[in-house]
């Protein structure tokens, strides 16, 4: 197979938690496919995230260390992934299923003739190929999919779908990729970049926990609740689309089909009812807890432990014995 390429997500010169779990599948799949692990950083840093990208299984960074490749919106990144193409002895690139990163890998697909997977859950290697696993319809099924042999394969991997475990490589290798951008990538200028939260909580697409209030917490104050909870488990905090809705909390926080979809180790959702909505934003989380006081939610037909009360009596009980525990 050669290489199998994954391509860095970064903010800051650090590879976000999504990047080293995606590297860290990939090195682990690399004897089944008979292929080496190298990273594709595009933009400013890699020199200095090379010994963490290495630690995660790369032998090998290309990097276009330029600010043009994060200055304008997605071409300049297509076209650099080309170029990196044309250099390395790849058939299959590894990405963070995003919604700007999905925009990229479909946009590049189209260039050179490949196929596109996305929110990969699970990955075997059958005959020199990749087989994905995912869920589809909103989690009702769960399908393996791959791409048609002789095509470019685009693997989209969802957030904490596989572990991030550092495997003790060396420094890897560093590889200059030369990229021209042409005037369809530089047609359309980033201005502006307003950083959306500053709330020091994990983003609750990277969050191993997630805590997350629906509507049956009947008012916006009932967040409170729900920062406390998640503060004493170092967890992000999410929403229902009714919560968001309504006004009582940010709509970038709302979990759901049109929202966000996590996969977190540890969710815990209160006053939630479990609407298919919901459900497809996050019912790909390892261990699922449900507090509601009806107990004919929705929600209680995924979850691995439901709590049937009241949240406003059960939540703050929670955060005592947590707190207890933690001395």
């Amino acid at each position: 197979m050669g290489e199998m390429l994954v391509l860095i997500d970064h903010s800051e010169g650090q590879p976000r938690k999504l990047s080293l779990q995606m590297l860290s599948a990939a090195a682990g799949l690399a004897d089944d496919a008979g292929a080496s692990v190298a990273a594709v950083w595009l933009g400013p840093g890699a020199a200095g995230a090379a010994d963490t990208l290495g630690a995660y299984g790369a032998s090998k960074v290309y990097h276009w260390d330029a600010e043009e490749a994060h200055g304008f919106v997605t071409l300049p990144q297509v076209e650099a992934l080309q170029a990196v193409l044309e250099t390395a002895d790849a058939d299959v690139v590894f990405f963070a299923s995003t919604n700007h990163v999905k925009d990229v890998a479909s946009r590049l697909a189209i260039r050179v003739d490949g196929g596109v997977i996305t929110d990969v859950t699970g990955l075997r290697v059958e005959d020199g190929r990749f087989v994905a696993i995912k869920e589809v319809f909103g989690g009702d099924l769960i399908t393996t999919s791959k791409v048609a042999d002789g095509k470019l394969q685009l693997l989209g991997i969802a957030s904490n779908a596989f572990p991030a475990e550092e495997r003790g490589g060396g420094s890897p290798e560093l590889v200059a990729v030369d990229v021209a951008l042409s005037d369809d990538a530089t047609a359309a200028t980033v201005v502006s970049v307003e950083k959306q939260t500053t709330s020091d909580r994990p983003d609750i697409g990277e969050a191993a926990i997630v805590v997350a209030g629906g509507r049956g917490l009947g008012k916006e104050d009932g967040f409170e609740l729900m920062e406390e909870l998640a503060d004493v488990l170092g967890a992000g905090v999410g929403a229902s689309r009714a919560a968001t809705d309504a006004g009582w909390y940010p709509h970038r926080y709302q979990i759901g089909q049109t929202g966000r979809t996590i996969s977190p180790t540890l969710y815990i959702g209160s006053g939630i009812s479990g609407a298919i909505q919901h459900r497809a934003g996050m019912q790909t989380a390892q261990n699922i807890v449900a507090i509601n006081k009806d107990a004919e939610a929705p929600i209680f037909q995924i979850a691995d432990f439901g709590v049937v009360g009241d949240l406003y009596q059960v939540v703050p009980k929670l955060i005592e014995e947590l707190e207890a525990r933690k001395g």
